[in-house]
């Protein structure tokens, strides 16, 4: 019995959820359907999912499809919800990207095929709704082969399409699959069968159905299980973490994917140790005493495991996604505050990218956001499990900071004005892959490992806020000078600290060094930018194109479905607002972020929290205040 940990990614009210429910259906786990607006879904189990009809976290379910045991991970299809996707997609053997076949190709479902291909995921297509009307067959598919990828295989067509009696006949493009295979090429030249086709990096097959009538799905089962599944073995245990959330007593529960070895009860992970399993198997989480290569479950006992951790040694198939950040930040405001931050820091736990930040003198949280909706979600999480009545702010816009050359400096132990037992030099750059990335030019045995590390933790907290006060999330650091005042005592034995460095000099001086170096690099501020599609009556396009303009939208393709083009993250809410007016109120607009982009004018700031490394004066005064703080406590 072979393993497929698969994943269903779409843009929001695609018909994701419900597709999850007419395969656990076909496969006889549930006896009836479920529904999305009657909050009876498998996998929609949180009451907040029931009541908005929309998934918000991951849900795994295992069932068989003939001789294939499928571990479905039902994920997110709202934007605001992103990083839920983006956590899924390192554990997944393949992905089923649904797309309706009334709205066709949107924003969310582009950025999910970008990231699918880029990290080779194996996807099939599934148009979806080929019983309501509205709904396209040859109009979806010439959408997908330009937004998505020309390399597809429409594997049916469809009789009767926009209406409940809508049917589907399987039927194999195989020309155009000749085209992107060169065994089916030669097999059509020869005159006998080809072979059947396969999702493969860049070919995917294309399948019609209805997730509400059962229309199709049979022939897209039959797409499932050519799917290739993962990597296996008795090999030393290796394993991810994709999702953590808390138990009913409060005990972390990690979700995990082995992709080879076993992890037992009982086992050491780290300094923490196994204490319970559940493995998904027929629909359920069932107890285990053991997670074996290719399976999913939970796991209890770890209460130091993170997201992204691996257990075990990291697999190469392990696959790290990449999704922008989130662009917005509100400050949350409660009148138990101590409550608060504890609540938060739970979520946090759940969704890393929340990524609070602490303004200690204004005794305010912030909070990173994709969206309002996200926004709406916490609110209503922290009224309903932690009894904690909050309200924001305006939401603002997060930018971003990126180094525009190469900078250098560096601060001499016993020198000054470097008042640290620590000498500290830094090169700071752009980056040559997403995220930050420290390297030494020093040799490693030149000094205690701790004090490196005090010097990569101090650098990565360091970047959080740049020259103009926002995160610096994609450059370059190396150590290029390294020095340091060795263990020394007095006659009578007792360690002096005054006399000997510690990886507290170390942490203090990496601010003062590594903004100076990159005062020298310099830095351009970036905003996001959404991709977008407003769909608008063709008549009303000319009234629509000078708002664009106005909101520093840019147009890039304008037809019968509407209008394409990327817009500031900043002018989408407005865009939103003021559409329906010009637009006898038919007006819809669909976005998701696509990049990050250089501001032009003057580059906004952001007021910096904590000490200030930019001020030298002000930062030692701080870092001595904070010192004497701590050991008077």
């Amino acid at each position: 019995m072979h393993t497929l940990n698969l994943g269903i990614l779409a843009h929001v009210d695609a018909g994701k959820t419900s597709l999850t429910e007419r395969l656990l259906f076909a496969a006889g786990v549930i006896d009836e359907l479920g529904s999305v607006d009657g909050g009876s879904t498998r996998t929609d189990t949180l009451e907040l999912e029931r009541r908005r009809g929309i998934t918000i976290k991951s849900a795994v379910v295992s069932f068989r499809l003939r001789d294939t045991t499928v571990n479905l991970i039902d994920t997110p299809g709202h934007p605001d919800f992103i990083a839920e996707v983006e956590r899924v997609l390192g554990v997944l053997d393949g992905a089923v990207l649904v797309i309706s076949a009334v709205e066709g190709v949107q924003a969310q479902t582009r950025v999910l095929a970008r990231t699918l291909h880029r990290l080779r995921i194996p996807t099939l297509i599934f148009v979806n709704k080929i019983d309501r009307g509205g709904a396209r067959h040859g109009g979806v598919l010439d959408e997908i082969a330009a937004r998505i990828s020309p390399s597809i295989v429409p594997m049916s067509t469809v009789e009767a399409i926009g209406t409940k009696r809508a049917a589907v006949v399987a039927e194999t493009d195989w020309l155009r699959l000749a085209d992107h295979d060169d065994a089916v090429l030669a097999a059509l030249i020869e005159d006998r069968p080809p072979p059947p086709p396969r999702a493969r990096d860049k070919i995917h097959p294309v399948y019609f159905g209805s997730a509400i009538t059962g229309a199709g799905i049979d022939n897209l089962i039959d797409g499932i299980t050519t799917l290739p599944t993962g990597p296996g073995g008795d090999t030393g245990a290796s394993g991810t973490v994709f999702k953590v959330e808390r138990g009913p007593a409060g005990e972390k529960v990690a979700y995990l994917r082995m992709f080879a070895g076993t992890l037992r009860l009982r086992d050491t992970v780290g300094v923490d140790r196994v204490t319970g399993i559940q493995v998904f198997a027929d629909g359920v989480a069932r107890p285990a005493d053991q997670i074996r290569a290719g399976q999913i479950g939970t796991v209890r006992g770890l209460t130091k495991i993170k997201i992204g951790d691996p257990v075990g040694v990291r697999h190469q198939a392990a696959r790290q996604a990449h999704f922008a950040p989130p662009s917005l930040e509100t400050a949350v405001l409660a009148s138990r505050r101590a409550d608060l931050h504890a609540a938060l820091a739970d979520l946090a736990e759940q969704d890393p990218l929340i990524n609070l930040r602490q303004d200690d003198e204004r005794r305010e949280v912030y909070a990173s956001l994709y969206g309002e909706v996200q926004k709406e979600v916490i609110q209503a999480t922290l009224a309903e499990q932690y009894g904690i009545e909050v309200t924001f702010r305006e939401t603002t816009t997060l930018h971003i900071e990126r180094p525009a050359g190469t900078g250098e400096a560096v601060e001499f132990n016993k020198v000054d004005p470097n008042p640290f037992l620590a000498t500290v030099g830094l090169r700071v750059g752009p980056a040559d892959q997403p995220g930050v990335t420290f390297g030494l030019e020093v040799e490693p045995g030149s000094m205690p490992a701790a004090f490196f590390v005090a010097v990569e933790q101090s650098v990565r907290e360091t970047l959080r806020q740049g020259l103009h006060g926002w995160p610096v999330p994609d450059c370059r650091v190396v150590m290029t000078r390294s020095g340091y005042s060795a263990r020394q005592s007095h006659a009578h034995g007792v360690f002096d600290k005054s006399m000997s460095s510690t990886a507290g000099d170390f942490r203090n001086v990496t601010p003062l060094v590594l903004m100076a170096a990159l005062r020298r690099a310099g830095t351009v501020v970036h905003e996001p930018i959404h991709a977008f599609r407003a769909e608008v009556p063709p008549d009303t396009v000319p009234a629509v194109l000078p708002l664009l303009a106005r909101l520093r939208a840019i147009p890039l393709e304008t037809g019968p479905a509407g209008i394409d083009g990327l817009v500031p993250a900043a002018m989408v809410h407005e865009l939103q607002r003021r559409l329906p007016a010009l637009t006898r109120g038919e007006g819809v607009l669909d976005s998701a972020f696509d990049h990050w982009a250089p501001v032009r004018g003057p580059a906004p700031c952001r007021e910096r929290t904590g000490p200030d490394p930019l001020d030298r004066k002000e930062y030692l005064l701080r870092v001595v205040r904070r010192a004497g703080a701590r050991e008077a406590s």
